[in-house]
């Protein structure tokens, strides 16, 4: 490769995590919730987190350090606050770190602000409300401070913010009209930024604009143009880099390249090489290049990058190597997970190995590929093991699928469905209910512990956890419930466990990564084709059910939601994949039927979370998901019930979708969004029953039984009582027990009332 002259900088990442390689920043954050630690206690602990990650993409050799991408919970929300822009509802709390906490979880008087996905990640954000009222003034404290910590560490840093078109675009409007019509409005608050970052001796910032590879908004292309065109024209100011990620940037990267910036990152793992080599202006521009995938955690082919960096070296001013978006998406290291085979070790790269992929190819870029010879065979030599593997293509789970054909994906007609149901069933209106998972107590936490250091046995383990089963079934009987679920105890996480007893995925050890404020997860690996051994839940569910005489459900995860919430093998269609785990679902619900099981629910949470952020793919995505779902659940009979729940979304865009997944009841995320979405299902023809959310589960805050009985009264508007069932936003898992008999005592005396007046 030829010398990359007059490059600012050559080897960067967007974006880093910030819980911590052991979840340090969650267990000091939950800390102060819980009294145990003091800010000054939080601060110093999320400084070292900084410090250490300053430090360590320093000596992987990026010569770009990004800041200001730490959060104590979410980065929307820091802009929110940087912007001013918090809804007036909790600024009659004084100090701003429980000003800070109150937006992003409530408290027992204020709600807080609606959550929901990041683009079409796993990461939620905290959506900001924009309304009449909203004055926009900066405070650019945190950005500065983050800024001067890292010069104090001797390294270039490149703060980070959130572009003003992507904020306003994710932000809520109070009242009429789009929060993007305020832009000119918030673009003072950038230009002053700007203006303080340059007298602060920044070089470049960072302006992360997402939103433009998305079709949330018409004409973002052209707003683009004129947008960062005011900003460019700023006296004083930092160089500008607009990153881009998580899709192709389409007609914005022009626009972009033509308004004055100085540089655009782009994606290149999700975005077309194309779209970055047709557009001349890029040629004056430092082009910053994400070949290396920084949200999915398979090892970067270095020849196949090498050869797109040599391509975009004769259509750039400079050009720097760099992770595709954030490895806020990836865990830390691989170091930890010890059980890796060295086939599955050899295929994978988390958050260590990228910035080691990424200096790597920067080096490979001025040096030669010889120079980095080692490195390149190495990477070569693994590949070439995961095309040879038997466990990546299983030819019985494939001939099954080639198979499968339309009557496999069907049931009967919902009306005779309902019927047979309810003669079984003999549920009243208004059934109450939850939705899976209960409070995971200290008992449980201790026993996994205890399991995993041999201190018991599988059979000791297994006791406890029926143990706490029937707590949770006499806790149900006692509030009086209608329908009990057997509490989940035995779950790590809602993916992971059946990731765990199915052939085709690896589970990590210490595979963290941020799903929203101190809400961690292991995402397991899906690197091969999936196959089920044996049952998963049949001998939990079974043994639920012989404690009480009402209806437990069977509680299963839905093929979409394992895909979306898994780190993917990227060598087949998703599409392909999604029908390999809907097939091991499928057996798991014709075994519960047949131990007797009447209710069985298949969650798919993240149905809208894969949608595709481009017009055109959505349809494509929409049949193959709502197909998956279907093959999941078409194999029991009329007579029983299959339920579904969705959360953590904006239904609009897939409320036809959830209309022909064809769940006898759908349970769906509503409290925060005041049941708005019964009257989108009604538009779309959706006739079957649905439970929309009464209890807020990601707050502390206790809903009142008047407040319930509102909140039903409103639902009874769209649905009637035949069709409307009774149950929390989502689980239960992250609450306390405390917490939850109050809120669900005070559910089910909400329903009996307005079941009596109905």
């Amino acid at each position: 490769m030829s010398e990359r002259t007059n490059s600012p900088f050559t080897a960067t990442v967007l974006g880093a995590p910030r819980i911590g390689p052991r979840r340090e920043l969650k267990r000091a954050i939950e800390g102060y919730w819980a009294g145990r630690v003091d800010a000054a206690e939080l601060e110093a602990t999320a400084a070292g987190l900084r410090a250490d990650t300053i430090a360590q993409l320093s000596a992987a050799g990026l010569d770009s350090i990004p800041v200001n991408t730490f959060s104590y919970y979410d980065q929307v929300l820091d802009t929110a606050v940087m912007l001013g822009a918090l809804p007036e509802r909790v600024a009659a709390i004084s100090d701003p770190l429980d000003r800070y906490f109150a937006a992003a979880r409530g408290t027992a008087d204020v709600a807080p602000l609606e959550m929901t996905k990041w683009f079409d990640t796993n990461y939620h954000y905290l959506v900001p409300e924009i309304g009449p009222d909203t004055t926009f003034t900066l405070n650019p404290e945190k950005v500065l401070a983050e800024v001067a910590e890292a010069r104090t560490a001797g390294v270039n840093a490149r703060p980070v913010v959130v572009g003003p078109i992507t904020f306003l675009a994710l932000s809520k409007p109070i009242g009429a009209g789009s929060p993007l019509d305020r832009i000119n409005e918030l673009l003072p608050c950038y230009l002053e930024l700007l203006r303080v970052l340059a007298e602060a001796g920044v070089e470049w910032v960072q302006i992360d604009e997402p939103a433009l590879v998305t079709d949330i908004a018409s004409g973002l292309p052209a707003l683009a143009g004129s947008v960062y065109s005011a900003l460019a024209q700023a006296s004083a100011r930092p160089k500008i880099l607009v990153a881009t990620y998580f899709g192709d940037a389409g007609e914005a990267l022009p626009a972009l390249a033509r308004s004055g910036v100085d540089g655009v990152a782009v994606d290149l793992i999700e975005g077309r090489l194309e779209s970055v080599v047709d557009v001349p202006e890029l040629s004056r521009l430092h082009v910053v290049a994400g070949v290396v995938d920084g949200r999915n955690i398979w090892r970067t082919d270095l020849e196949k990058a090498l050869a797109t960096l040599g391509t975009l070296l004769g259509s750039t001013g400079s050009l720097a190597v760099s992770t595709s978006c954030s490895t806020l998406h990836v865990p830390y290291s691989l170091e930890p997970e010890t059980e890796l085979d060295d086939n599955l070790r050899g295929w994978l790269a988390f958050g260590a190995e990228k910035y080691t992929e990424v200096a790597t190819l920067s080096r490979a870029l001025t040096g030669g590929r010889e120079a980095e010879a080692a490195a390149f065979d190495a990477c070569a030599a693994a590949l070439a093991t995961r095309a040879t593997d038997p466990r990546v293509h299983v030819d019985a789970v494939r001939e099954r699928l080639a198979a499968v054909n339309d009557a496999d994906v069907t049931r009967g007609e919902a009306a005779t469905r309902l019927a047979a149901q309810n003669e079984r069933l003999n549920l009243p209106a208004l059934p109450t209910t939850t939705i899976g998972s209960y409070p995971q107590t200290s008992a449980i936490r201790l026993a996994r512990a205890a399991l995993r250091k041999g201190e018991i046995d599988q059979a000791g383990y297994e006791q406890k956890m029926r143990d706490e089963i029937k707590s949770v079934v006499d806790l149900q009987e006692q509030i009086g419930l209608d329908v009990l679920v057997h509490g989940e105890p035995e779950r790590n996480d809602m993916v992971q466990y059946f990731a765990e007893q199915l052939d085709g995925f690896f589970a990590t050890v210490n595979g963290w990564v941020q799903s929203y404020g101190t809400r961690c997860v292991r995402p397991p690996i899906l690197f091969g084709d999936v196959v089920r051994p044996r049952p998963m839940t049949v001998d939990w569910i079974t043994f639920a059910q012989t404690l009480t005489a009402k209806p437990v459900k069977g509680m299963l995860t839905g093929p979409v939601t394992i895909l979306a919430w898994s780190f993917v093998r990227n060598d087949q269609p998703l599409s392909e994949s999604a029908d390999q785990i809907a097939l091991a679902i499928r057996d798991e619900t014709v075994d519960l039927e047949k131990a007797g099981v009447g209710i069985i629910q298949v969650d798919e949470p993240a149905l809208r979370e894969l949608l595709p952020l481009r017009n055109a793919d959505k349809q494509a995505y929409l049949d193959w998901a709502v197909r998956a779902f279907r093959l999941s659940t078409a194999g029991v009979e009329d007579a029983t019930q299959i339920h579904t729940h969705l959360c953590y979304s904006e239904f609009g865009e897939v409320i036809g979708a959830i209309a022909e997944l064809d769940a006898d009841v759908t349970s769906i995320e509503a409290a925060r969004s005041h049941m708005e979405v019964l009257d989108d299902l009604n538009s779309v023809g959706f006739a079957n029953a649905v439970g929309p959310g009464v209890y807020d589960i990601h707050s502390p805050r206790v809903p009142g039984t008047s407040e319930i009985e509102t909140s039903l009264a409103e639902a009874l508007k769209a649905v009637g009582p035949q069709r409307l069932w009774v149950n929390p936003d989502c689980g239960l898992k992250t609450r306390t027990t405390d917490e939850v008999t109050e809120a669900l005592t005070n559910m089910v005396a909400a329903a009996k009332s307005v079941r009596a007046g109905a």
